[in-house]
Formats: structure tokens, sequence, C-alpha cells
């Protein structure tokens, strides 16, 4: 930058400074973007200054990239240099950019996006946050929650799938901004002049400027009818938002799956309710993926089950679209199988192949940092001999001495892929399993009360169908899970008949939920009235 050294009268009382926030997470390129900004601006008659406040990613948010452009001239008249702000202060920000959706909410909350200033630039793309991935339930924030916010929060929203953009050109999301800045039309620059400050940083132009395209276009663009996130455009802006996947399912079940799955799908045409099939499509998939079309139609006759207490065909089958969902969740249950199948599989190294941009002259390695105990182990072995495992101190002891430091496999080479390959490769063996006996029990068990509870109140028998989020994961995770869900399972023959008893429930699994140790629940369960 250049210092102005030359005496000049007072500046306008009506100029002030470009003010500009960015939000971006680390490897987003947020430090090259607010380069770009300053290498422009000062390319094109304005003093400009940038600071960035390091975030802790999803953690606690993102690196803060502040940028300030002060024109040089006031008409004809040389301006004095001026002091800049090197933070963004609330309620005085022109532009705030994220390169995420919960960044773009996190500016909101902060103060830095406001009604009658700013103009919002954000990515509908999500990466999920710390919180959303640790919930114990489902603990994802709603993205059309946090668009309705801006809409709200921002003089002007500008928004697109930008990650999705970056992606495509093989470019990052930085230089998809940076053509949204300049199609949103928010500074007094010329796209030819973007365009130089991309060329002028020398590397990755082409894919830079390609990106770049892609990200004026959708700014530039009329406004269209925002949609949810993941799911195709609407026909109208009346009409809610539907994967075709649905769509298809509701009519044609069979469309939607391959040769061995036709049996299955076209029985869920006949045999279940509308509103359920799509549910029901993926939890055929599920299901024959994890283990085998057997297991799909197993799958589909603990569904039937539940299917009888439909009284209204034409209703949304809540009972039944939400049995269909927790079935197959339970049934696809996490263990050492499943996940050396999903670690091996050739789409998951051309994700990360794509991921880190790798080119032809590359080499990539791949590491798994496992941390097995002696459950992961016992419960994928036959079941005796896990059972006798599971006693045997000194057969503790051994794995412990070997695993409690963690084990990491390089699954890029021939030794590491092949182990993880062949224990992938035991599903035949996994219905003899000391795991897959108790699960199945649990489950029929589940439902058996699920059919109990349906035949005198239905609505009760949705929130107890609901009580299977609660069992996930593996070793303590999933023993917190099984105690909690089998506290609330012990109170609900005492509430059916109750007039408040689905809310009872649904109040018990939301304090459930609060905290892995059950704290909340316990306490919730002392202030039930006494039967």
């Amino acid at each position: 930058m250049t210092l102005a050294s030359e005496t000049t009268s007072p500046p306008s009382s009506s100029l002030r400074p470009i003010t500009l926030a960015i939000l971006a997470m680390g490897g987003e390129g947020g430090g090259v973007l607010s380069d770009w900004l300053v290498s422009l601006a000062e390319a094109n008659g304005y003093y400009a200054q940038s600071t960035s406040v390091a975030g802790v990613a999803q953690r606690t948010g993102a690196t803060v990239y502040y940028v300030e452009l002060f024109p040089r001239f006031d008409g004809d008249t040389p301006l004095p240099y001026p002091v800049l702000s090197t933070m963004p202060t609330p309620g005085e920000v022109d532009i705030v950019v994220a390169s995420e959706l919960m960044e773009a909410g996190r500016a909101i909350q902060r103060g830095f996006v406001t009604p009658d200033r700013s103009t919002l630039i954000a990515s509908t793309s999500r990466t999920y946050s710390m919180s959303e991935r640790t919930a114990m339930g489902d603990g994802r924030i709603d993205s059309q929650d946090i668009i309705e916010s801006a809409k709200g929060a921002a003089r002007n929203f500008v928004r697109g799938d930008f990650g999705r953009i970056a992606e495509e050109n093989r470019s990052v999301i930085s230089a998809v901004l940076f053509g949204a800045i300049c199609g949103a039309d928010v500074l007094p620059f010329t796209r030819d002049e973007f365009e130089d400050a991309i060329r002028q940083g020398g590397k990755g132009v082409e894919a830079s400027l390609a990106a770049f395209d892609g990200g004026f276009g959708v700014a530039s663009a009329p406004p269209t009818v925002d949609i949810q996130i993941g799911m195709r455009p609407p026909d109208s802006p009346d009409t809610p938002a539907e994967d075709p996947d649905d769509a298809i399912a509701r009519s044609n079940a069979p469309a939607l799956v391959g040769p061995r799955l036709t049996s299955q799908a076209q029985r869920i045409m006949t045999d279940f309710p509308a509103a359920a099939r799509p549910m029901l499509v993926h939890g055929i998939k599920r299901t024959a993926e994890y283990q085998d079309t057997r297991y799909a139609d197993e799958y589909l006759d603990r569904v039937t089950r539940v299917r009888a207490f439909e009284a209204d065909e034409d209703a949304d089958a809540r009972l039944t679209t939400e049995a269909a969902r927790y079935t197959a969740l339970w049934m696809t249950y996490e263990d050492t199988i499943r996940v050396a199948f999903h670690k091996t599989r050739g789409h998951r190294f051309d994700r990360i192949s794509d991921e880190s941009q790798q080119r032809n002259q590359d080499l990539l390695q791949v590491h798994e940092y496992l941390h097995p105990q002696i459950e992961e182990i016992t419960d994928t072995l036959p079941t005796a001999l896990g059972r006798w495992m599971l006693r045997s101190r000194w057969i503790n002891a051994l794995i412990y001495k070997v695993t409690h430091r963690g084990i990491k496999i390089q699954t890029s080479s021939l030794w590491g892929f092949t182990v993880l390959y062949f224990l992938s490769r035991l599903r035949p063996l996994r219905r003899r399993s000391l795991r897959f006996g108790l699960e199945q029990q649990r489950i029929d068990g589940w439902l058996d009360q699920v059919c109990s509870v349906a035949a005198e109140d239905y609505s009760l028998a949705c929130e107890v169908v609901e009580i299977q989020q609660l069992v996930k994961g593996y070793g303590e995770t999933h023993a917190n899970g099984m105690r909690n869900f089998t506290a609330i399972m012990d109170v609900v023959p005492s509430l059916v008949g109750k007039e408040d008893s689905s809310a009872t429930v649904a109040r018990l699994r939301s304090a459930a939920l609060a905290d892995e140790g059950g704290n909340a629940l316990r306490q919730a369960l002392t202030e039930l009235p006494a039967s």
C-alpha cells in the first residue's frame, strides 16, 4: 500500500470506508479471497487494509477476514491516507461473505449483518458443526431456518450452492465467492478488473476464473425460489420441494432398485401406504447392502406388523414411516464388518482423491486410526466364543495391551487394504455373531411393545417408535443409549390410556438426548406422577 504524502483538504463527510467481513474455514482460501480484494482495490484507486482473526473452524467459528477499502480521491481531490479499522464492528459491515450456511448464521448472531446496511453473500452448502455431529439425537440445524433468518437480517441476501460450483471446477470456494461479490454489484469495480486480480495471483488461474464465472452467474441472476438443501427446486413457490426419488417411490418403487430387490420393491407397492414407500425403499436398499436380500425380507416383515395399525391409507402413515426408518437403522447397527466395508469401497477412495485434488503424478496415502475395544471384537465373533472371551481376564488384558493406544492401518497399502477387505467379507458369519443375536431380540421386543401400544393409542405408539433413536454407536456410547432406551420403555406400559402420554414420552426422549450420562432423564423420570 502507498501512503499519501501530500497535504489535502478534508474529505467529504459522506465518504466512509467500504467494509467487508469474510467468514471461511481452513483450506477454503479465505486469505486468498481477502488478498484478491486488496489487490483489486489498490489497482483501481483505493486504499485497502486486510486483517484476520483466527477461529477454530466448526468448533467455535471460522476465521474472520476483515477488509476495508477507501478511495484515494474525492472527485479530483486527493484524499489523505485513512485510519482504517482492524476489526468488524456490529452494525457497520457493508458486505458479509460466508463460505458455509452455518457461518452465515453465526455472522447474523454476532451482529455483522443488518437490514439497513449489509449485503450477505453465503453458500447454502453445509459442513456440519461439532455440536451437530456430537449430538446424541438428530442434532442437525434446519438449513431452511437459517435461510429465512438471513432474509430478514440482511438488506440483500445472495445465496447459492457455491461449494458445489467449486467442486465442479476443481477449485476452492474463495474463487466462487469472489465471482459472487462481483455479480452482486456491491463494489465499484468492473468484472474485467475482478478477473485481473485473479490473473495477477498467478496460481490456478484458469480453474479460478471458471469458478469465478460460476459464482458471478448465480449472484447476477434473478432471485429464485428457495429450496431445502439437497433437494430439487419445486414447480412453484407454493409447492413444497420433493426429491424425485421419493415421488417415484410413491408410484413405482421397482424403478429405484436393481433386479435383486425387485420383488421387495413390488411388495412395498402392494402392501404399504404411499406415504411410507420412499422410506421403505431406502430401508430395503440399506438392509440388503448390510447383509443380503433375505435380510431385506425380514425388514419388510417387521414393518408389516406395524402397518396393520394404519387406519387411513391416505394419511401421512406416520407410524409405518417412522417404524420403517428406525427399524432399518437398528437392523444395520455399526459393527466392525460394516466399518471395514465402507472403508474399502472404491468410491470412498475416488472421493478422497477428488477432495484432495490428486493429480496423476501424486502419491496418496490413506491412514485409518482405529481404537477397538473388547466389545467390538467379541461382538463380531460367534456367540459362544464371544461370550467366553468377554469373561476371560487374560484375553481382556491382552486386547487392551494391543489396542489401548489405538491402531493405525494404511488402507492405501496392499497389506492394510487386505486386512480390512477380509474383515468386510465376513458378512455371511454375521448372523452367528454374538451381537447379531442380541440386537435381533432387542428389535423384536421393541416392535412387540410398539404393536401392543398401537392397538390402544396410535399417537403414543408413534412416540415409542422414535425412542429407538437413543440406541446408536458402540462401546460406552451404545451402553448409555441402551440404558436410557430401557428406562423409557419400562415406563411406557404405565402411560397407556393417559391423556398426555404422547407428550410425556416425547419429553422423556428429549431429556435422554440432553446429556449422554442420563442425568436429565433421571430427573424427568422422578417428576412423573405415581401410577
